[in-house]
């Protein structure tokens, strides 16, 4: 895939494990180089998700490659459960996720995605529903500052929030560069070098795509789908994302700390977890991804697996469940 390099390749497919036979899902398929990459590793039957009209349509030099081993599902991977039934698949060897945006989208200046050129304030990634500029130019100053906090962690939120609201009473705020200049009018260069939008830029994008929502309906899902012996692997690329990710696995392997022994529910007992975390501590890239390509940089990857039935029957900390 020309102008894609699919980030810790390798260390997913270590991860992910393929397998002759078997069935997997890439919910996020995106420039294709994880499905390649697996389709290449074993003789198995892939599914993959992306809800960009864009990459669906990419999708289908990749299913030509391999015949009749990748079937593209147009749709959020979100909903994997339901494209999955409709396509009559009701069990998965394994599930990888490569959280964010892709770089087809921050590259192409007409998704609106990327500051770095000029294009339409849009940052959909279905092309459905609002756009980056009716939040912009619709939302209440209040409820513009608290996005740019929670889902980007702007500290001066509040700041570039009043710097909207008063450039957009002139006039509709529509395109990227429009946007850009205003915050960067108000929030000062820091020393990293990172430009002053970043943070706004992708709060906007995740309120848009509902990402964050996105990605904890899809580990709920993934866990419903995947057979014994079956794999998670997830890339995410900040903060918010590797949180949910991180605790979302520490609770599935029963990794999560036992509640305090004045606390009722201690006396309960655990049951056994179903799973296995591969990542006590997330992997990172080497220093020559990172270097080969930089978007790499900030990229976290944990994986869990579902136990053996047989291996994970009864209880820690209580009696054993009956028999």
């Amino acid at each position: 895939m020309s102008g894609h390099l699919p980030v810790m390749l390798p260390e997913v497919l270590e991860m992910l494990a393929p397998r002759g036979g078997e069935t997997y899902l890439d919910g996020t398929f995106g420039g294709g180089g994880y499905a390649r990459g697996i389709l290449a590793a074993a003789d198995c039957t892939l599914y993959a998700i992306d809800r960009d009209p864009e990459a669906i349509a990419r999708g289908a030099a990749l299913a030509a490659a391999f015949p009749g081993r990748l079937h593209m599902l147009e749709g959020s991977f979100g909903n994997m459960l339901n494209l999955l039934h409709d396509a009559e698949i009701q069990a998965l060897d394994g599930v990888v996720l490569d959280i964010g945006v892709s770089s087809f989208q921050i590259d192409n200046f007409d998704r609106g995605f990327s500051f770095r050129g000029d294009g339409p304030l849009d940052m959909r990634m279905s092309r459905d529903g609002l756009t980056a500029a009716d939040l912009v130019n619709g939302l209440p100053e209040a409820e513009l500052a608290d996005t740019l906090y929670t889902f980007g962690e702007e500290r001066l939120s509040r700041r570039i929030a009043k710097a909207v609201v008063a450039a957009r009473a002139e006039a509709p705020i529509v395109t990227t560069t429009q946007l850009a200049n205003v915050i960067r009018a108000v929030v000062p260069p820091d020393r990293s070098g990172i430009d002053p939008s970043t943070r706004s830029f992708q709060a906007l994008r995740i309120r848009v795509n509902d990402e964050l929502g996105e990605l904890e309906r899809a580990l709920q899902q993934a866990l419903a789908l995947l057979a014994p012996g079956g794999r998670l692997v997830v890339v995410s690329f900040h903060s918010l994302e590797d949180r949910i990710v991180k605790r979302f696995m520490v609770e599935a392997a029963g990794r999560a700390p036992a509640p305090s022994r004045h606390d009722p529910a201690g006396l309960l007992g655990r049951k056994a977890p179903e799973w296995d975390l591969l990542t006590p501590r997330a992997l990172r890239p080497s220093d020559s991804e990172t270097h080969a390509n930089p978007r790499a940089r900030s990229a976290r990857l944990r994986a869990l697996q579902r136990l053996n039935p047989n291996l994970s029957a009864g209880w820690i900390g209580g009696e054993e469940a009956p028999r």
